[in-house]
């Protein structure tokens, strides 16, 4: 493990206000390149471990996001499964959403959402990453959270973007057909 890392860990364990400072220099001190989880950038899961270091970074996390840049607040909504926040990751969640940042919106609908998110939220998050071309594998929970309003909705989709002579998704049409048969 990077030297610097095992530093941070230890300093957010003893005060997870450390994360302050700590956090906005991941990237520097442990690059950016991708890690050995898909998806997942090195920064990404260098922020999650300090996440799940510091006792108290529940109480951190809504400014980490706030004020964070664009791979900060990813870190904090893959932290949201991690750390005990409680509803208080939804506002995060709800934010991420209203973005056209791919990497924000994949990131918001982790293993957090698909726990906490009410219905009518969850349905539109899986839209939303429908309509940007995020791979449905990237939805966490959608295998146990598809209903049929969900299904009303992607089968409408599917049918205005078919109208339209635009392709739909290929990852779409095997959830709809599997629901249908």
């Amino acid at each position: 493990m990077n030297a610097w890392l095992d530093e941070a860990l230890t300093k957010v364990a003893a005060d997870a206000t450390a994360l302050r400072t700590v956090f906005p220099g991941v990237g520097r001190r442990v690059g950016r390149g991708p890690s050995d989880t898909p998806g997942w950038t090195v920064d990404d899961v260098a922020r999650v471990e300090l996440l799940k270091a510091a006792p108290g970074a529940a109480a951190e996390m809504p400014d980490l996001y706030r004020y964070g840049d664009a791979a900060e607040k990813r870190a904090v909504l893959r932290g949201l499964s991690v750390v005990d926040i409680g509803d208080a990751g939804l506002e995060l969640v709800a934010d991420a959403l209203r973005t056209n940042d791919t990497r924000l919106v994949t990131a918001a609908m982790g293993e957090y959402a698909a726990e906490h998110l009410d219905d009518a939220a969850y349905r539109h998050g899986v839209l939303k990453c429908v309509f940007m071309g995020i791979p449905l594998a990237e939805v966490a929970g959608l295998d146990r959270r598809t209903d049929e309003e969900l299904l009303r909705m992607m089968r409408s989709f599917a049918a205005e973007r078919t109208a339209a002579g635009r392709d739909v998704p290929a990852d779409l049409r095997p959830l709809l057909t599997e629901q249908d048969a």
